[in-house]
């Protein structure tokens, strides 16, 4: 089975590597993205990584996955956490979404704890760094696979 899935990073998290190592470690937005290409090789799914700090650009990119991808795993960032916009973007093209946050957001600060992509997803995966978007690969492929 092909499967093919689209990893979307929204804004500063080119910034990976650079921007609060304590936080979000020292791997770059390219490593994840190798990490990513990598691991759906591996599971047989072709992978898509993309990075924009626009929230627009993302939303396109959503409703472009629509017939195009399989499934979407999802960095939004601070979107995560103020965007009804991107959230109703992936409610609108049917496609099964894995959350992905490199910290844990609920062990940070009070506006972090709420999430409007959780309620259109499928799962999150939060607090394992980087690794995270290779969990959620993992268990999007399982699920794609589960679906068949």
């Amino acid at each position: 089975m092909s499967l093919s899935l689209l990893v979307l990073n929204g804004p500063n998290l080119n910034m990976l590597g650079t921007r609060q190592p304590e936080i979000y470690g020292a791997t770059t937005l390219k490593d994840v993205e190798a990490m990513c290409i990598e691991k759906g090789k591996a599971l047989g799914a072709a992978v898509d990584v993309r990075q924009s700090n626009h929230e627009g650009q993302l939303v396109e990119w959503i409703h472009a996955a629509k017939g195009k991808h399989d499934g979407i795993v999802i960095n939004a960032g601070a979107y995560t956490h103020t965007s009804v916009a991107l959230m109703d973007a992936i409610n609108s093209v049917d496609l099964p979404v894995a959350e992905v946050h490199i910290s844990n957001i609920h062990r940070r600060e009070a506006f972090r704890h709420h999430s409007y992509i959780s309620k259109v997803a499928v799962g999150m995966i939060c607090g394992f760094g980087v690794h995270g978007y290779v969990l959620a690969i993992e268990a999007l492929v399982a699920h794609l696979k589960a679906r068949k």
